[in-house]
Parts: structure tokens; sequence; C-alpha cells
């Protein structure tokens, strides 16, 4: 798909999580103070926070779809793993709010009798967030997008402490006042496991960390496919965004014209322009190939 498929694709989905989470962080924060539940109420806030993900995420698309230009010969895509770091910060500091506050609820025994619309509004929640889970899952994994996978796993977060809020405002319902602020906690040790999570993702692109060893492998296996490449002698592959950036060093034969290796590198690039959609840019650096000793290139890092 082009460019503007591909970005298209990705402000839909933000949208509808954007306005998805409108509904359900005010129908939650209504429930959770006239229902009498803290839990529920938590989630509620925890929603809140997601609008400044969803916000920052639609900000980091509109830079990320920039074209390259002298400042940025890689394009803009880093922006959405800038941006999934910030919904990784936002995300953390919901989870310590909720944990703040439900600490404090045991510690003092304050605890409140919830009423049924606060379980109504938590399994509204988790229904309405895994389905949106799934929807924003597939789209990422498509677009191969950091900041949709943030946001997809944002929903999935919210699917599940809106679980753990449904047992303990249930729990508190048929009597057992401190499975709420318990369901609390859990709810932002949950929070906490995402937030690292997303954090992790984020910053081993920011790193330029390399690619899984399976795309390694199945790069290295479709160039391998080109009768001119003697030997596929490494493959460097980092993310920018939605988009992949390979460098690639080839082993071909030394008495291969320079119009032919050139030739040849054509035919590697396009099969993997064909083969990967999201490949953005490929670098290719030949080297003679060499049978009876190993290629030895200088390098500093």
């Amino acid at each position: 798909m082009d460019r503007d498929e591909r970005f298209g694709m990705a402000d839909r989905i933000i949208s509808i999580g954007f306005w998805v989470n409108a509904v359900l962080m005010t129908m939650k924060l209504l429930a959770g103070h006239f229902g009498n539940s803290e839990a529920v109420f938590a989630d509620g806030m925890e929603s809140a926070c997601d609008f400044v993900a969803i916000i920052s995420t639609m900000i980091a698309l509109k830079i990320g779809r920039k074209p390259l230009d002298e400042k940025h010969p890689f394009g803009h895509g880093k922006a959405e793993s800038i941006s999934a770091i910030l919904v990784s910060l936002v995300i953390f500091s919901a989870g310590g709010g909720i944990l703040f506050r439900a600490v404090q609820t045991i510690m003092n025994g304050s605890y409140l009798e919830p009423h049924l619309i606060a379980i109504l509004a938590a399994v509204s929640t988790v229904i309405i967030k895994e389905a949106l889970f799934h929807y924003t899952r597939s789209v990422a994994k498509r677009l191969e997008s950091p900041a949709v996978d943030a946001i997809a796993k944002d929903h999935r977060k919210d699917a599940l402490t809106s679980i753990a809020t449904l047992i303990g405002v249930g729990g508190a319902y048929l009597g057992i006042s401190v499975m709420d602020p318990l369901a609390a906690v859990l709810t932002a040790f949950f929070i906490f496991y995402i937030a690292w999570e997303t954090f992790h993702n984020a910053a081993h692109d920011l790193m330029d960390g390399q690619a899984p060893e399976e795309l390694i492998c199945e790069i290295a296996a479709e160039v391998d496919k080109i009768p001119a490449v003697e030997r596929v002698h490494e493959v460097r592959c980092r993310r920018s965004g939605q988009y992949l950036i390979m460098t690639l060093k080839l082993e071909m034969d030394p008495n291969m014209t320079v119009k032919d290796s050139h030739e040849a590198t054509v035919l590697v690039k396009k099969r993997l322009f064909e083969k990967f959609t999201n490949v953005g840019d490929v670098t290719i650096h030949v080297n003679p190939h060499e049978p009876e000793g190993e290629h030895k290139d200088l390098i500093r890092l």
C-alpha cells in the first residue's frame, strides 16, 4: 500500500479509539462516582490519561508521515517511537495514581458499598475494549506501526484492568468491601507491566535495535535467491516508525563489472520492496566473494 493509504488507515483506527475512549471515560467516571466504586472511578481516571496517549500518537503520525529531507535523510518515522515512549510514561503515571489512592483506602479502612451501575460499567468496558484491541492490533500488525501498536496495547490494558475492576466491584457488591480497592491495586500492577513493555519496545527502536531474528533470516533467504549473490555476508535492519531501514553486505563474483554488480543490487532492492511492503530504504555494500576465507570489513563501532 502507498504512504497515504498507510497513514489514512492509522488515522482511522486512532480516531475510533479516541471517541470510544471518550464515551467509556465519561461512563466510568459517572458510574464510579454515583455507584460508590473506587475501582470503577480509578478505571475512569485511567481512561482520561488515554486521551493524552492518543493525542500524542496523532501528533506523531502527522510528523512521521513527512517525507525525508536534508536534515532527516531517513525520514521522520522515529517520531512514532518517541510517541510510544510518552504513551508508556502516561500509562505508568496512571498506574501510580491508582495504586496510591487504593493503598490509602485500605489503610484508612474507608470502604464504600458499590451499586449495580458500577458493575454494568465494568462489564461494558471489558467487552468493548477487548473488541477494540483485536481490531487495532490487526491494523498495527498490517502497518507494523509502533505508535498504533502502543494504542492497541493500551486497549488491551483497559480490558484487563476492567476485568480486575469487575471482580473487585462484584465482590464488594456482594459484601466483601475490601475487594474494591484491592482490585484497584491489581489494576495498577497490570498498568505498570504494559507501560514497561511499551517503553522497552519503543526504546529498542530509538536505539536502532536489530529487527527480530526471524525477520533477518527471512530477508537473507530472499536475497540469497538472486543468482548474482554468492553469499549474504550481513543483514542489519532497524525500524523507523512504520518502515524498515536495511543495510546489506553481499558477496559477489570479484570479476563482475561495476555495472553488473549495480544491476544485481537493483534486483535485490526490487525483490525486497516487493516481498516486504514496509521497507523504506535499502543500502547495499558489495564485497568480492572469497570462498577460502571470511571477508572482514573495516568498522569502528
